[in-house]
């Protein structure tokens, strides 16, 4: 699963247009929050967990091959397993 990235500030910038709730913005700004800098963060957390969650859909079958293999054989560390 491929790890989620920095904020890479050598990376150009584009501007884009959001429609935000006026309070919302009204009050990030009273609080001199770097909405650029949140939306980035946001953005890139959210592909964390979207990439997570098709990694899981495109490997279900090899996850329930392995599962089904270790209910079968039992896995490599119980041999070892002093407890």
């Amino acid at each position: 699963m491929p790890h989620s990235r920095a904020i890479d500030n050598a990376t150009p910038r584009r501007g884009v247009n959001l429609s935000v709730d006026a309070n919302l913005l009204r009050e990030a700004r009273e609080s001199h929050l770097n909405l650029s800098a949140i939306l980035e963060r946001a953005l890139i957390e959210q592909l964390r967990r979207s990439r997570a969650e098709r990694w899981l859909v495109d490997n279900k079958d090899a996850i329930a091959a392995y599962n089904a293999l270790v209910h079968q054989h039992g896995a490599f560390a119980d041999t070892m397993r002093t407890f």
